[in-house]
């Protein structure tokens, strides 16, 4: 094959470029290449990232960091039917239910909301955030509403919350979970919000999710307490959650600008 040769070094103007872009995204663009390869910077910044994320996976929980956080909430400890991470990691299906004993345990008070901290795949996104977005959500909540103790659950997958808030007679679960890491986030938090939730029923389809909870770089604290807050209002007035109830916050009034 025969032709001219094409220069591809970046010029000035294209690496000017790439700067300017990488500041409004956590995205790998741009990145440039030594020979056939990454430059040795950016292999080094994936490597660490990568290496995050793993200690993410498998960092363990700490209930009590949780909990010290929450000075005035009452908190309950429980773990699910994994008995240990290797186990909730093969096993999905034990991450989503009680052990029997720290099921019975639980307070069967009938509340309108319990909240359910659970570690899930990032046991560092429920250290640094689960606390305070508790705190932010239940300062907007209705003050007649019945609010149960914060259950700190080990081992843990989302439908977990369904077990609790059957066993505690909840109207409603939050529950706050350490979501899978990525190679730019090891520290997302998200938040699932399901109505009168059925164990081994409830599908992911009747739950609502709020992704990615991690100020500055996601969402804050206030605002997904805010979205929260204005969920579970329409939740008790629709009687459901999932597909059939759509987060409206954000949309603009009739005749907005």
């Amino acid at each position: 094959m025969t032709g001219r040769q094409v220069d591809v070094r970046a010029s000035e103007s294209d690496l000017a470029m790439w700067g300017a872009l990488r500041r409004h995204t956590q995205a790998r663009i741009g990145l440039g290449r030594s020979g056939s390869a990454l430059p040795t910077r950016h292999r080094l910044e994936l490597q660490a990232a990568h290496a995050a994320a793993r200690d993410a996976v498998h960092s363990p929980f700490e209930a009590e960091t949780v909990a010290a956080a929450l000075p005035d909430t009452p908190t309950i400890r429980v773990r699910s039917a994994a008995g240990d991470r290797l186990t909730y990691l093969q096993r999905p299906d034990l991450g989503r239910r009680l052990t029997p004993a720290d099921r019975a345990h639980l307070p069967a008070d009938g509340w309108d909301v319990v909240f359910v901290v659970a570690d899930g795949l990032s046991s560092r996104a429920v250290h640094e955030h689960a606390a305070a977005v508790v705190t932010a959500t239940t300062a907007l909540l209705p003050v007649e509403w019945r609010v149960g103790p914060v259950v700190l659950a080990e081992q843990a997958r989302v439908a977990l919350g369904d077990d609790v808030a059957s066993a505690m007679h909840a109207t409603m679960v939050v529950v706050l979970i350490g979501e899978r890491p990525g190679m730019s986030a090891a520290d997302s938090l998200g938040a699932y919000l399901t109505y009168q939730p059925r164990p081994g029923v409830t599908t992911d389809a009747d739950r609502n999710c709020l992704s990615n909870i991690r100020p500055p770089l996601g969402l804050t604290y206030e605002g997904a307490a805010a979205k929260l807050v204005g969920l579970m209002g329409r939740a008790r007035e629709l009687g459901l959650t999932g597909v059939g109830l759509k987060d409206e916050s954000d949309v603009l009034p009739s005749g907005s600008a």
